[in-house]
């Protein structure tokens, strides 16, 4: 697995203008390869009367999946280049839609290369990306008493409490990168005086 990757920090819509023709690139974070042809179908549907909606997206943290479209324009000059600057800019579970409304002016291959790329770059820079961590899941136990000042030092120390809920005994699930296990546990060790459960889950990611 991939230690971490950037996605695009929030869905969102950027717009050039080249040589008269309207460029509207719109992006979205996609989980999987469903979200990202939904989110495809719905900007399709919006824009049904522009003269393109070329698109690319990049699924998995390791880019596993790559798809792009043309869309009508020339092959190679409008998919293609969009996908090259999703990856270019290490961009991961993302969807791409570059919206064309023809000005009248024809751009040419290079032109059209040019601008299906620079209106994702460009619409990357005005959205913003943010960096996803790869971390371990982990369940720490604590009895009533001492639920709160734990749950206080983890948020005081950054760590990333998930869930919290309580019954017999407190559970609250964290968040912590793989080389911070050894010391987390020596950690609650000594802030509970041992009476901790502590117990390592599965892998996800998270917010750096």
């Amino acid at each position: 697995m991939q230690d971490e990757y950037r996605t695009v920090a929030r869905p969102g819509v950027h717009e050039t203008e080249i040589n008269r023709s309207r460029f509207l690139c719109s992006l979205a974070p996609a989980a999987t390869e469903q979200e990202a042809q939904e989110f495809i179908a719905a900007v399709r549907k919006e824009h049904a009367d522009a003269t393109h909606n070329c698109w690319a997206y990049v699924i998995g943290a390791d880019a596993s999946v790559q798809k792009a479209s043309d869309d009508g324009e020339p092959g190679g000059t409008a998919g293609v280049p969009m996908l090259q600057m999703l990856l270019r800019r290490d961009m991961r579970y993302v969807v791409a839609v570059v919206t064309r409304y023809f000005g009248g002016v024809k751009l040419g291959a290079g032109g059209l290369i040019r601008a299906y790329g620079g209106a994702v770059g460009e619409a990357l820079d005005a959205l913003g990306t943010v960096t996803r961590r790869r971390f371990r899941l982990a369940t720490v136990t604590v009895d009533h008493q001492r639920a709160g000042k734990i749950q206080n030092d983890l948020r005081a120390t950054g760590r990333e409490v998930r869930d919290v809920r309580y019954g017999e005994q407190v559970t609250i699930e964290i968040g912590l990168p793989d080389a911070d296990v050894d010391a987390f546990r020596a950690w609650l060790a000594d802030a509970t005086a041992g009476t901790a459960g502590f117990e390592l889950g599965g892998e996800a990611y998270g917010n750096a």
